[in-house]
């Protein structure tokens, strides 16, 4: 049986010049050497032996793994970020499908965060022509060439463009893999191809100047070689809204990059997992990953066990978490991201601070 679907073709799609925003880049980004505001006590204490933790994992070579929610580039924290990978402090960048489109605008345009709610009533919110064609070009030709979701951003603003395969190269493609028994990559250039043909896509060079890229997480990170995943929730971004998103293509590079994310949590002995405004997509996809990571290292007689989390958010915890786990007639039962870490082995701490200055504290304790 099927169901009526909505058509994304009858949209009227709106240019991103008619959107107001709220955030300015250059005015809103944190400089590295801004200052952080005191800490409270107990997040000064996590903060301290993150420190000592990060630095003890970049000595043994260990993983040093960043995951955050989509205010934390909003917020203008990329510089801090950026500073972070550059100096080798942090291995892993990970994040939301929001986070992605929000460091992209920044890079594009200089400015994002629309009005939700006006927006929403006018019929307009996320309908948004160069967000959704661009971001959703980049990841479908990103999903063919066997790239990540944040590595097919990354590099689009890294390069200000991309390459559009000849139809009839994708024609012959498709032949000779099938042929070769190579399905997978025979479908991505099928799908490329029928994106290709509906929208008329020349080919070649498709240049797109980003004059603000020096704000741009994702582009940095794929000039430094640092893996940044994207880990979304099919419907939950605005480039769904747009007609060329296409759902193989956000899940062929959605796939690599939890793949990639995991490969990461499976070398975790010794290493660090910072989590930062992310109360459901890093909980989530950390355990199912761990889960993984546990399951090969049982098979080689081996287990985690010294991996150390570090949860920063900004809602209060009155629980000591290391008594163990709350009772479920306490209100702290209900922290979800506190829960599933606790629950993950290792060593876990929370920190009720705001991303700015915990982040600024921490680029400063390791640069000191």
């Amino acid at each position: 049986m099927t169901y009526p679907q909505l058509d994304r073709n009858a949209l009227t799609v709106r240019p991103l010049a008619e959107r107001e925003d709220k955030i300015h880049i250059e005015r809103d980004h944190v400089p590295v050497h801004a200052v952080a505001r005191p800490l409270g006590e107990r997040a000064r204490k996590v903060l301290d032996e993150t420190v000592e933790r990060i630095r003890a994992a970049r000595v043994a070579e260990r993983p040093r793994m960043l995951t955050f929610g989509a205010h934390t580039i909003k917020n203008g924290l990329a510089p801090v970020i950026i500073k972070l990978i550059e100096d080798g402090w942090i291995t892993h960048l990970a994040t939301n499908g929001a986070g992605i489109i929000h460091d992209w605008e920044f890079a594009f345009q200089g400015h994002s965060s629309e009005d939700v709610r006006k927006n929403v009533d006018r019929g307009c919110f996320g309908i948004w022509e160069e967000t959704g064609r661009y971001l959703n070009l980049a990841i479908n030709v990103g999903a063919y060439e066997g790239l990540g979701y944040g590595a097919s951003v990354g590099r689009f603003v890294a390069e200000e463009g991309l390459e559009i395969p000849a139809r009839d190269t994708l024609k012959a493609e498709v032949a000779a893999m099938m042929g070769e028994h190579h399905a997978g990559q025979a479908a991505a250039a099928a799908d490329l191809l029928g994106i290709i043909e509906a929208f008329d896509l020349p080919p070649g060079r498709l240049s797109l100047p980003h004059p603000f890229k020096r704000f741009g997480l994702q582009a940095a990170a794929y000039r430094l070689g640092v893996p940044f995943t994207s880990h979304p929730m099919f419907g939950h971004d605005i480039i769904y809204n747009h007609p060329m998103n296409h759902g193989a293509s956000i899940g062929r590079t959605a796939e690599r990059d939890f793949l990639c994310f995991a490969e990461s949590v499976s070398r975790l002995e010794g290493g660090v997992y910072l989590s930062i405004g992310s109360a459901v997509m890093s909980p989530m996809v950390f355990e199912k990953s761990l889960s993984m990571a546990q399951n090969l290292a049982i098979q080689r007689g081996e287990h985690l066990d010294r991996h150390f989390m570090a949860v920063v958010d900004l809602q209060e915890s009155h629980w000591d978490w290391s008594k163990g786990e709350p009772p479920m007639d306490n209100p702290d039962y209900y922290l979800r991201y506190n829960k599933s870490f606790h629950r993950m082995g290792g060593a876990m701490r929370y920190a009720c601070a705001d991303n700015r200055d915990f982040l600024l504290a921490l680029l400063g304790e390791l640069s000191g």
